[in-house]
């Protein structure tokens, strides 16, 4: 961009919707980041807020956790970690089925003005967890509710279901040079 735009950019008709679909997706960094940065925004409007975590294991230690949960928001860890570290993958499977049924009840409950599924997109990929019944509870949601669901690889159901789909993309990653990942900045 050159030049400041001139002219409004917005559409004529704005109009408000009482809750929204966040999906962010891709192969870049920031896709927690800004799910919990919304975290945050609901936070400061009194919204009840539930993460539901998908992968991570609940023994990890993660900032994010330790934070959201000293602020009230209900954490729940649906993962035993790094496919590539299980031992048993029929167990993490079983684990990610419990964590949707959970995040299913805690959409239907009423309770929340915001639920993320973040890292939903790797069971749904790797067919652990069903996209269909995850399409029709979004799609059935409470009408306040409002999800954010993050992951590389977003099905294309999710996409559709949507309001709003980020794609983050890498440009340049320091784990790509061999540098691992850094408390306070990565978990």
């Amino acid at each position: 961009m050159d030049a400041p735009p001139e002219e409004d950019p917005r559409p004529q008709e704005l109009t408000a919707q009482s809750s929204l679909v966040l999906v962010n997706t891709g192969d870049g960094k920031g896709k927690s980041t800004a799910a919990f940065g919304t975290m945050l925004r609901a936070l400061a409007m009194g919204w009840g807020v539930c993460v539901v975590q998908f992968i991570k294991s609940g023994d990890w230690k993660v900032g994010e956790q330790k934070m959201a949960e000293q602020l009230g928001v209900d954490w729940i860890a649906a993962g035993e970690g790094f496919s590539w570290d299980s031992d048993n993958l029929d167990h993490d499977k079983a684990i990610a089925q419990k964590g949707w049924d959970e995040a299913a009840a805690r959409i239907n409950s009423g309770d929340y003005r915001l639920v993320i599924l973040d890292e939903i997109t790797y069971p749904l990929n790797w067919g652990w967890i069903d996209t269909e019944p995850v399409i029709e509870t979004i799609s059935n949601r409470p009408g306040d509710l409002n999800l954010v669901l993050t992951g590389r690889d977003a099905p294309q159901a999710l996409i559709d279901v949507a309001d709003t789909a980020t794609e983050m993309k890498s440009i340049k990653h320091a784990y790509d040079r061999g540098i691992r990942a850094k408390k306070g900045i990565d978990y």
